[in-house]
């Protein structure tokens, strides 16, 4: 897709001949990726080595769209607590038009350790498979 990033909170993308849908209008899958992207990378500056992020909904609003030229999308961090984080965005043309406004929400958790995965799942088994006499723990 071309997405550069310029920094936490800014993406940019060359609208190119690929990016065209068949009605010949850039595709709204183009500005959907920059703001899932930008604000994902928005709200990743702004978490701990043990956190991990993940979206939660993006409620996005077409209002205009392009055929050529450069596309900026800038998101601002509105609110975030220990488990969730609240952004909006905006995508627009290099000549200033607006194109794109949306609001997203993001859900933090803590990273599970593999050990602690790996120990789920080879008791699910056991469970699964009768191996513990069938004896519920």
């Amino acid at each position: 897709m071309g997405i550069r990033w310029d920094d936490p909170q800014t993406v940019r993308v060359q609208v190119r001949p690929e990016l065209i849908n068949a009605g010949g209008l850039l595709s709204g899958v183009v500005t959907y990726a920059m703001v899932d992207y930008c604000m994902g990378s928005t709200l990743w500056a702004q978490t701990s080595a043990e956190e991990r992020i993940a979206t939660i909904s993006i409620s996005i609003n077409y209002v205009q769209t392009a055929v050529e030229g450069e596309l900026v999308c800038r998101t601002a961090l509105d609110r975030r607590n220990r488990s969730n984080a609240v952004m909006k965005s905006e995508v627009r043309h290099e000549d200033g038009r607006l194109l794109v406004t949306a609001i997203g929400s993001y859900a933090i958790f803590t990273k599970v350790p593999r050990a602690s995965l790996a120990a789920q799942a080879a008791r699910a088994r056991r469970e699964r498979d009768g191996a513990d006499g069938g004896k519920p723990r």
